[in-house]
């Protein structure tokens, strides 16, 4: 790992509280993720299980956990499967964990290696009346692919028949939606590297330069400031590219008179920062570009003012779409005569804002969390309005994360310039440092 070891702590607390949800005599088992191929004998990088990692912070690939609070061997209620290291695998492949490494990173005092632990997986198991298995349960999530989980609970079902079983992934949900200040920490690592590379790219932004050598200076910084890279598929979109939400080809020049559209983050110990800007290349906003900008930033303001205790996403969604209304008449975009005969189910608003304004952030950038139950204190949101309009060929996103209080937010990027006039200054400033 690139970064500095997090304190174990996280990983033991978060043992406990899974733990807690635990029915009496029962077992959960965790299972890392697969390495992918990708063409001929190559691997794709390997991204471990954000639910083991969750509960142990071990990245290593054919990894177990393995809880059983009942055991009645004291030793084995908390259990670390790992490969056995291979001296003569390593020459290729490097480092595996050793017990102490692993026992530092995870606070798992119990480590077994994987060759070793069918039979005794399988005493376990007999003593135990139920047995949790964890599936991919994110509302996102979009494969056809059996992926090793689901392989695990057709083997685990086959085998083990009798036992009741139950769902790993309904109480990850429930946890891992809400942050402890530990796990925030490490957030916020990850924001102050998002932090710095936004400046920097301030510093950088011209006319003429490309969309990837903006790109190259993300990594570059990430990289240098220890973060694992990239939390996400960095989005540098300029001029009417920046209306495709997902734009990743990152290819195009930067023309003056454009704005900049940058969605990125980086990852630190697991952890995602997810930051987006939208920026005028040549340094300033015209007067259209401006007023465009002050509306969608007055809605990443009103969201932030209602993004609190007990308002689900879907209302907080539709309060959003209520100002939205309001900001995009006001700024020429919609008519009143629009806004009356409008679809409830497909709102005017949405010919200009077709996506969410939130979604939980933490080990995954899209984290788990619910779109319909009361937002909870210690969740961790974005807020990301954006304006699109293809008439002006224009496109204007601003993104922070925000940690969810008893009263309300904390602002975790309230320190990254978002006014067009700290955007104007600050790239003024380091365009005259640039030239010295």
């Amino acid at each position: 790992m690139k970064y500095l070891p997090l304190n174990k702590q996280i990983f033991i607390d978060n043992r406990k509280r899974f733990i807690k949800e635990m029915k009496p005599n029962s077992i959960a088992i965790f299972v890392s993720n697969d390495e992918w191929p990708s063409n001929g004998d190559a691997l794709h990088a390997f991204k471990q299980n954000t639910d083991l990692y969750w509960l142990s912070g071990i990245e290593q690939e054919d990894s177990m956990v393995i809880l059983f609070p009942n055991c009645p061997d004291p030793k084995y209620r908390e259990v670390l499967v790992l490969v056995r290291p291979n001296e003569l695998k390593e020459k290729w492949d490097g480092k595996r964990l050793r017990v102490a490494d692993a026992t530092a990173i995870s606070g798992i005092q119990t480590i077994v290696w994987l060759d070793s632990i069918d039979a005794m997986l399988q005493t376990w198991i007999h003593l135990a009346d139920t047995i949790y298995l964890d599936t991919n349960e994110n509302d996102r999530k979009s494969t056809a692919i059996a992926s090793r989980d689901y392989r695990f609970v057709a083997e685990m079902k086959a085998n083990y028949p009798l036992h009741g079983y139950e769902r790993a992934a309904k109480i990850m949900h429930k946890l891992r939606a809400i942050k402890s200040k530990e796990e925030v920490a490490v957030i916020g690592k990850a924001i102050d590297i998002t932090d710095h590379t936004f400046r920097h790219l301030l510093g950088f932004i011209k006319p003429g330069v490309t969309e990837y050598e903006i790109e190259a200076e993300i990594y570059h910084q990430f990289l240098r400031m220890r973060a694992t890279g990239p939390a996400y598929h960095s989005i540098i979109a300029s001029g009417d590219r920046a209306r495709t939400l997902h734009y990743v080809s990152n290819n195009q020049v930067c023309e003056a008179g454009e704005m900049l559209l940058m969605d990125f983050g980086a990852e630190y110990g697991g952890y995602c920062a997810d930051l987006t800007r939208t920026v005028p290349v040549s340094g300033v906003f015209t007067k259209r570009q401006k007023e465009v900008y002050n509306a969608c930033l007055h809605l990443h303001n009103y969201a932030k003012s209602i993004l609190k205790p007990g308002i689900s996403v879907v209302q907080y969604t539709d309060k959003v779409g209520v100002e939205a209304t309001k900001q995009f008449e006001k700024i020429g975009l919609i008519t009143k005569a629009a806004i009356k005969n409008q679809d409830p189910e497909n709102p005017a608003y949405r010919k200009y804002l077709y996506h969410g304004i939130s979604h939980h952030l933490g080990l995954d950038v899209h984290d788990l969390g619910t779109r319909t139950a009361p937002i909870q204190a210690g969740m961790v949101f974005t807020i990301e309005p954006g304006i699109y309009i293809e008439e002006e060929k224009m496109g204007i996103r601003i993104e922070n994360n925000f940690w969810i209080t008893k009263t309300g937010n904390i602002d975790l990027m309230k320190n990254i310039p978002i006014t067009v006039e700290e955007i104007e200054s600050y790239m003024k400033k380091s365009s005259v440092k640039r030239k010295k």
